[in-house]
């Protein structure tokens, strides 16, 4: 009986989180989780101009609930 000492992962299969096609999620791709260089830089670009953010309302003025020592 011989046992197999294949030491290579499994390649998977994942979608690509900006153009939503196939990518390869393993060591060999350098843009994983993304497809390309392309949608990596897009993805980046969407970070920098603040494209992902969390909706807020405006904090509240400090005049009005700050603490009134450390206001000038």
């Amino acid at each position: 009986m011989t046992r197999s000492t294949s030491t290579t992962p499994f390649a998977r299969t994942v979608v690509c989180p900006s153009c939503g096609g196939d990518s390869v999620y393993s060591p060999a791709n350098a843009y994983r989780p993304f497809c390309s260089e392309r949608c990596k830089q897009v993805d980046l670009g969407a970070w920098a101009s603040e494209d992902f953010r969390m909706p807020a309302e405006a904090p509240p003025a400090d005049a009005q609930y700050g603490d009134p020592r450390q206001q000038h």
